[in-house]
C-alpha cells in the first residue's frame, strides 16, 4: 500500500474494541495474508512470524472479541519488541485504510504456542460495530507536541508520531535533534510502571518510528 494512503489514515485511525462476529470474506483475508507476507522489517536479522487465527486460538484477559487475530512471534534478541511494533503498525494502517477495524491486545496469549520463537503481541481485527474512523483529529486524546519533542519547525513529521497508538495511551517517546537527524528515546518508567509497561513501551516505540517513516516519505 502506498505510504501516502497510510499517511492519510494516521489522522483518522482508531482502536476498535467492538466487532461484528461474522468473519471477513475469504478474498479479504487472502489480501491481508499477502500484505503480511510483504511487511518491511526494521531489523533484517530478527526473525518474525505472524499467523492469522480465530477466537478459539487466543486466551484474552479483556472483553474484546473479534473474528480474527494476528498473532506475532519474534526471535528474542536486541530490538525484537521494537521490530514487532514497527511491523504491526504497517498492518494496523493497512486494515484501517481498507475499512477494517483493529486493536492491539496487550493482555492476550496464544492458546497453544506452536513455534520456538517468543510470543510478543496479538492484533485483533474484523468489521467494526461502530464507525471505523474518527470524524476529525480533535477526537484524539494525545499529549501536546511540546511534551514529546524539543524540535522546532518539524510539525509535519512529528504530528503523525504524536497521533500514534500506545499502551494505555502512555506515549512513552521523546524526539530530539534537528532538521537533519532525529533521535528517538523511550521514557524510562518508574518501578511500578516498568512491571506493567516496559515490554509494551518498546513495542510502542516501533509503532511511533513507523509513523515517523511514513511522514518522512
Amino acid at each position: 500500500m502506498e505510504q501516502a494512503k497510510q499517511y492519510e489514515t494516521i489522522f483518522k485511525r482508531k482502536s476498535i474494541r467492538k466487532y461484528e462476529q461474522d468473519p471477513l470474506e475469504e478474498s479479504t483475508l487472502t489480501a491481508i495474508a499477502d500484505f503480511v507476507k510483504g511487511l518491511k522489517p526494521l531489523f533484517a536479522d530478527i526473525k518474525t512470524q505472524m499467523n492469522i487465527v480465530g477466537h478459539k486460538d487466543v486466551k484474552i484477559l479483556m472483553p474484546i472479541k473479534a473474528p480474527h487475530y494476528l498473532m506475532v512471534y519474534a526471535e528474542k534478541k536486541e530490538g525484537y519488541l521494537t521490530q514487532v511494533g514497527y511491523m504491526l503498525q504497517q498492518v494496523d494502517l493497512f486494515l484501517s485504510a481498507n475499512g477494517i477495524g483493529s486493536c492491539y491486545l496487550g493482555m492476550a496469549q496464544p492458546a497453544i504456542a506452536d513455534t520456538s520463537l517468543e510470543f510478543v503481541m496479538i492484533l485483533a481485527f474484523g468489521h467494526a460495530k461502530d464507525a471505523v474512523h474518527r470524524a476529525n483529529i480533535s477526537e484524539f486524546n494525545r499529549k501536546e507536541l511540546s511534551k514529546i519533542t524539543d524540535i522546532s519547525n518539524l510539525e509535519a513529521l512529528l504530528e503523525p508520531v504524536r497521533l500514534a497508538p500506545s499502551a494505555s495511551n502512555g506515549q512513552p517517546w521523546f524526539f530530539t535533534g534537528d532538521q537533519n537527524v532525529i533521535h528517538a528515546f523511550c521514557n524510562k518508567p518508574n518501578m511500578i510502571k516498568a512491571l506493567l509497561y516496559e515490554k509494551m513501551n518498546k513495542v510502542d516505540m516501533g509503532i511511533a518510528l513507523y509513523h515517523l517513516e511514513v511522514a518522512a516519505a
